[in-house]
C-alpha cells in the first residue's frame, strides 16, 4: 500500500474539497432552474389534473403526485447524483461501494424520503386546509416533533437499513467509553460499532437517539485505525453535544427558521401562486411552488444556521478537551480525521462562511494547542 505524503494528501484534500463545493453549488442551482421550469411551463398543474381523473380520493391523489414528481426529480437528477456521490468518491479512493450496491442504497434513501415527505407534507396540506389563517404556526410546531421523532427513532428503524451494527467486542474500549459517558452524567444504553468499511474509507462517530434510544455508534473505520485515547476524544466531543444540550438548541433554531419561512409562505402565497397561474395554496399543484419557497429561504439563512452551529461545535470541543485532559490525543484524533475525511484545513472565508458547520480542523488543532 503506497503511504501519501502530508503535503500530497493536502493537495488532494483541497481538489476533492474543490468539487464538492462546485458540486453543491450546481446541484442546488439545477434543483431550483427544475422547480421552475416545472411550475412556468404549467406541468404541475397538469400533473395533478392527470392523477385526479384516476382517483377522486384525495389523499391518494397527494400520494401519487409526490411519488411521480420525487421520482421525476431522482430521474433527471441521476447523472449528477451518480458523479457527486459515487464517481467522485472513487476518484479520490474513499468510496469501496460496488455501483449495484450503490443502486440499492439509493433505492432505500429514495423510499424513505418518500415516506418521510408523505407525511410531512401530507400534515403540512391538513393544516393549510383545516387552519387557514394559522397553518403557518400548526406546521412548523408539527416539524419540529416530527424532526424530535426521527432523531429517536432512528437507530432503531433507519440505521439498520443500511449498516450492520453490533454491540462492541472491545470490552476495554467498550468500558472506558461507559466510563466516559457516566463521567460526562449521559445516560446511554450500549456501544455499538458499524461497518462503515463496506462502504467508505472515511471514519466517524456518533451518539445518536434519545432516551431509551440513545446509544453510541462508533464506525469500524474509527475504531480499528485510531487509538484508545483518540477515540475517548472523539466521543467526548459527541458527549459534550448532549451535555451542552446542542441538538435541541439547533432544531429549536431550524423551527425557528421554519416557521419564519412558512410565515412568509402565508403571506405572500397568493402572489406566488398568480405569478405561475396556480389555483390555491391548498391545490397539490403548488407542492414544487413551496418546495422552491423552502429551498430558496434555506439557502438564504444557511449562513446563519453555520455559525450557530459552528459555535456549538467549538464549545464541544472546548468541554471535550476540559473532559479528557489530553489535548495531544484530541489534535491526532483531528488530524487523522482530516485526513482520512480529506477535509478542506484551511478553507476561504467564503467557502468557511456559506458550507462549514464545523470550524475548520487547522482552528480547532489550534485552539486545542493553546488550551490551558
Amino acid at each position: 500500500m503506497v503511504v501519501e505524503s502530508q503535503e500530497a494528501l493536502l493537495v488532494k484534500a483541497a481538489r476533492y474539497s474543490a468539487f464538492k463545493y462546485t458540486l453543491a453549488i450546481v446541484d442546488i442551482a439545477y434543483l431550483l432552474a427544475l422547480l421552475l421550469i416545472f411550475l412556468a411551463s404549467g406541468l404541475s398543474p397538469k400533473l395533478s389534473l392527470a392523477i385526479s381523473r384516476l382517483t377522486v380520493n384525495n389523499a391518494l391523489v397527494f400520494l401519487l403526485y409526490l411519488l411521480a414528481f420525487l421520482t421525476g426529480y431522482s430521474l433527471l437528477a441521476f447523472p449528477l447524483n451518480f458523479y457527486r456521490s459515487f464517481v467522485l468518491e472513487h476518484k479520490f479512493g474513499l468510496s469501496r461501494q460496488k455501483i449495484q450496491d450503490w443502486l440499492f442504497e439509493q433505492f432505500k434513501s429514495g423510499g424513505i424520503y418518500y415516506v418521510t415527505s408523505a407525511i410531512t407534507f401530507g400534515v403540512f396540506y391538513y393544516f393549510l386546509k383545516r387552519y387557514p389563517d394559522n397553518w403557518w404556526l400548526a406546521a412548523a410546531l408539527f416539524w419540529l416533533f416530527f424532526s424530535l421523532l426521527l432523531a429517536k427513532i432512528f437507530p432503531l428503524v433507519i440505521l439498520p437499513l443500511f449498516f450492520k451494527y453490533r454491540r462492541l467486542t472491545n470490552p476495554g474500549l467498550r468500558q472506558g467509553i461507559l466510563e466516559l459517558a457516566g463521567k460526562m452524567q449521559i445516560r446511554i444504553l450500549d456501544v455499538f460499532e458499524i461497518n462503515l468499511s463496506k462502504k467508505t474509507q472515511k471514519a466517524n462517530a456518533a451518539l445518536v437517539g434519545w432516551g431509551a434510544t440513545r446509544r453510541v455508534i462508533l464506525a469500524d473505520t474509527l475504531k480499528d485505525k485510531y487509538n484508545n485515547d483518540e477515540i475517548m476524544a472523539v466521543l467526548a466531543h459527541e458527549f459534550a453535544h448532549y451535555k451542552l444540550r446542542h441538538l435541541l438548541k439547533l432544531v429549536a433554531l431550524d423551527s425557528l427558521i421554519t416557521l419564519l419561512a412558512f410565515y412568509l409562505i402565508f403571506k405572500t402565497s397568493g402572489y406566488l401562486a398568480g405569478l405561475f397561474s396556480l389555483g390555491a395554496l391548498t391545490d397539490i399543484a403548488s407542492l414544487p411552488l413551496i418546495i422552491f419557497c423552502l429551498v430558496l429561504f434555506g439557502i438564504i439563512t444557511q449562513p446563519l444556521q453555520n455559525y450557530f452551529s459552528r459555535r456549538a461545535e467549538t464549545s464541544a470541543d472546548l468541554l471535550a478537551l476540559k473532559t479528557i485532559a489530553n489535548k495531544e490525543a484530541f489534535i491526532t484524533a483531528m488530524d487523522k480525521l482530516a485526513s482520512q475525511n480529506l477535509a478542506d484545513r484551511i478553507p476561504h472565508p467564503i467557502i468557511k462562511f456559506f458550507f462549514f458547520s464545523h470550524p475548520p480542523i487547522a482552528e480547532r488543532i489550534e485552539m486545542a494547542r493553546n488550551f490551558k
